[in-house]
């Protein structure tokens, strides 16, 4: 187990360091082009040059990626060239209400997933029917038009919920919950679809094995023999399917934020894309990186626990 512990965080900080060495090199190959989108379309040649030799841009990218991979391995991801201020405490700043609205949503997923999968795979009939329809309309309805739906209904006219903003949990852990869940919802409605409908297909798959046959003609109840057994074997299917969705999620929770006036890190990549703040925008992406890789990480190692047979690979 430990080598295959080994073997995993090797890969993922191998994937790391390609992933923050590709983007640093996409985000700052062309200087001007970063030094025109802070001043704008009417700015003159002199300016711009005058802007870039400020930033300390016009030496070789080769300098400035040591200097910044050196600041990222001390854990300093720099300033930010638009308002002077610390990309770390921007983002430790802003990443509680991404994380807040991604891990509730997979969560939510997961659960939901496991539930309507399992149900529709053994009930099937109208049951399964019902679900493959929601299936396609949820998988069919942009992530937008969700979130705007839901605000209008529930938010709007019915107000339930707020509409907008975000309350710290140490402030008020009521209002935290009331303001996550329409963010969260929205979400929810395509990824629950596709996860659920991978679960189905996995249990019923895992059902139709000779192990399973055998449990049952032996007289083991129908409640252990797909709480333990099918369940099990079914879940990592499903963890695989999540691990993805997770990775969507975080990059999609850019429009929820939008939508809901939520200040995340996702907002903060967006306006920084617009004013050509590098030093932020690579901040979100590094952030953005290891997060996926750490989930990736703990994918890999609930499916060795479940399954013995992947510390082999």
């Amino acid at each position: 187990m430990l080598g295959f512990i080994l073997r995993r965080v090797g890969l993922g900080l191998v994937m790391l360091f390609a992933a923050v060495t590709l983007m640093f090199f996409l985000v700052s190959v062309n200087p001007e082009s970063i030094a025109r989108t802070m001043l704008g379309g009417s700015a003159t040649p002199d300016a711009i040059a005058d802007r870039v030799a400020e930033m300390g841009l016009d030496r070789p990218i080769v300098v400035r990626y040591g200097e910044w991979l050196l600041g990222l391995l001390r854990g300093d991801l720099g300033e930010s060239y638009v308002w002077g201020t610390s990309v770390n405490a921007t983002i430790a700043q802003h990443l509680p209400v991404t994380l807040s609205i991604v891990i509730g949503a997979v969560l939510v997923t997961a659960v939901l997933a496991v539930l309507l999968g399992t149900t529709a795979a053994l009930r099937r009939g109208w049951i399964d029917r019902l679900l493959q329809l929601l299936a396609v309309f949820g998988t069919a309805l942009p992530g937008f038009l969700v979130a705007l739906l839901l605000v209008t209904v529930f938010a709007i006219q019915l107000q339930w919920f707020p509409a907008i903003g975000y309350t710290a949990f140490a402030k008020d852990p009521r209002m935290w919950a009331l303001g996550l869940v329409l963010p969260v919802a929205s979400i929810c409605v395509v990824a629950t679809s596709a996860a659920a409908m991978q679960m189905r297909a996995a249990v019923i798959e895992v059902g139709n094995r000779d192990f399973v046959r055998t449990l049952r003609s032996r007289g083991f109840s129908e409640r252990r023999v797909v709480g333990v057994h099918v369940l099990r074997a079914a879940a990592p299917v499903v963890l695989s399917v999540l691990s993805l969705q997770f990775v969507g999620m975080l990059s999609g929770v850019v429009v929820v934020e939008q939508i809901f006036a939520l200040q995340g890190i996702g907002s903060d990549a967006l306006n920084a894309t617009t004013k050509g703040d590098v030093p932020v925008v690579l901040g979100v992406i590094v952030v953005c990186v290891v997060i996926v890789v750490l989930v990736n990480l703990a994918i890999d190692l609930l499916n060795a626990w479940i399954n013995p047979k992947v510390r082999l690979t």
